[in-house]
C-alpha cells in the first residue's frame, strides 16, 4: 500500500473543521485505502472544500489536466468528492470525512469496510463527536410540544421537509454498518431522509431512493413510532437531511452512549417534564428514552435533565399523558450557528485549526 499518499490524504481531511483524527495503528489509513485507488487519493490531497476546475486541481497534483478530469469525475460518481457545474466543464470540491464521503459509500459497503470503520470509531473514541459545535442536532417530536409553546422551522421535522422541492429516502448506513459487524438492532432501516430545493434531484442516484413529500413525513411518522430519535446537521440554516436512528447503531449517539461525552450530539432546545397528578408510574417512558434520562424512584417518573437531549420520545410512548416537552431556560443550550460556513468557523477554532488551509 503506497502509504505515504494515505497519511497524507488523512492530514487533509482532518484539516476539515469536521476532522479526521489520527489513531495509533493507522486503521484510518486502511480504511481510507479500501475507498480511494492511489491515483483517487493523489487528487484528493491537494482538493480544497471550495469548487475548483480540473485543471486548478491537476497543476497542484502534477496530473495531466484530461487525466485529472477522467479521475475527479469517476471520483463523483463513488461519492468520494462533490461535483458542480462550472462554466465550461464540472467543478469539483473535496468534502468531509463524516458527514460526507463515508455516507456516500452505501452502495459500496461490504464487511470489510464496515469493519474497518468499526475499528476507527473505537480507536479514535468516536473523534468526530469529541469537539464543539456538534456535529448534529436533536430535532424533537412535534406532537410532544403543546400547542401554546412557539417553535422555531429549523426545529420542526416536517418544517424541514416543507421547505424543498424535491425528497428521497436511503438507507440508514449506521444501521446497515452495525448489522456487518453482527451488531446493532432490528429497527427499520430505510429511513435516512434527504431533500433538495430543487425538482429531481435523486432521480439518477445510486443510493436514494426518490419518494414525494407525503412519503418523507410517513417515515418521519414510523421512525417515531420505531422509537428513532430525529437529528439534522447542527445549524439553523439549509438543511438537507434528516437522521433517524438509535444510540447503539448512529456514529453520532454512540459517542454519549459508549464513550459518555455529553456533548457528541447538541440536544433541542426543549426538554421533558412531568405533571406528577398524572403519571402513574408504568415505566413505559423508561424503555423508550435512549439516555437513561427518566427514573422511577417513588412512583413518579423523574427526568435527569443534563442527560435528557429533548427528543420527545418518552411523550409519545406515555399513555397518561403525564409528559411532554417544555423550552430549556435560556442559556441552558449553547445558541445554534446560523448556517454551515458559520458552524465550520467555530469549529476550527475550537480544534485551533484554520480553515483557511482548506479553502
Amino acid at each position: 500500500m503506497p502509504e505515504d499518499i494515505y497519511r497524507k490524504l488523512a492530514q487533509r481531511l482532518d484539516a476539515i473543521p469536521n476532522g479526521f483524527p489520527a489513531t495509533q495503528s493507522g486503521v484510518e489509513l486502511r480504511l481510507l485505502a479500501k475507498i480511494f485507488t492511489p491515483e483517487e487519493a493523489e487528487l484528493a490531497c491537494v482538493m480544497r472544500l471550495t469548487d475548483d476546475s480540473a485543471a486548478d486541481i491537476a497543476a497542484r497534483a502534477g496530473v495531466a489536466p484530461d487525466v485529472a478530469y477522467r479521475t475527479l469525475k469517476g471520483m463523483a460518481r463513488k461519492g468520494l468528492i462533490r461535483a458542480q457545474k462550472g462554466e465550461s466543464q464540472l467543478a469539483f470540491g473535496l468534502m468531509p470525512f463524516v458527514v460526507g464521503i463515508y455516507e456516500e459509500q452505501l452502495p459500496r459497503l461490504d464487511v470489510e469496510l464496515a469493519a474497518l470503520f468499526e475499528q476507527y470509531y473505537h480507536e479514535s473514541r468516536a473523534g468526530i463527536t469529541q469537539h464543539l459545535p456538534s456535529v448534529h442536532r436533536v430535532i424533537p417530536v412535534e406532537q410532544a410540544i403543546p400547542f401554546d409553546v412557539e417553535i422555531f422551522p429549523y426545529e420542526w421535522a416536517s418544517e424541514l421537509l416543507e421547505g424543498a422541492l424535491s425528497w428521497g429516502v436511503r438507507d440508514c448506513i449506521c444501521r446497515v454498518q452495525q448489522r456487518l459487524v453482527g451488531k446493532g438492532c432490528d429497527r427499520p432501516t430505510e429511513n435516512c431522509l434527504v431533500f433538495a430545493p430543487v425538482e429531481g434531484a435523486f432521480e439518477r442516484s445510486q443510493v436514494t431512493r426518490p419518494i414525494a413529500k407525503q412519503e418523507a413525513l410517513r417515515i418521519l411518522r414510523e421512525a417515531e413510532d420505531a422509537g428513532l430519535v430525529h437529528s439534522a446537521a447542527n445549524y439553523r440554516d439549509r438543511h438537507f437531511y434528516i437522521c433517524n436512528c438509535c444510540t447503539c447503531c448512529c456514529g453520532v449517539m454512540r459517542g454519549v452512549a459508549e464513550f459518555g461525552i455529553p456533548t457528541a450530539i447538541a440536544h433541542s432546545d426543549f426538554r421533558a417534564v412531568v405533571d406528577a397528578d398524572v403519571c402513574v408510574a408504568c415505566g413505559d417512558c423508561l424503555e423508550r428514552c435512549q439516555f437513561g434520562a427518566l427514573s422511577i424512584p417513588e412512583w413518579v417518573c423523574e427526568v435527569d435533565y443534563a442527560r435528557c437531549v429533548g427528543c420527545g420520545l418518552c411523550a409519545s410512548a406515555c399513555s397518561s399523558g403525564a409528559l411532554c416537552l417544555e423550552r430549556r431556560p435560556e442559556g441552558d443550550t449553547p445558541p445554534i450557528p446560523a448556517d454551515i460556513k458559520e458552524w465550520m468557523a467555530q469549529r476550527a477554532q475550537q480544534r485551533d485549526i484554520s480553515i483557511f488551509d482548506v479553502l
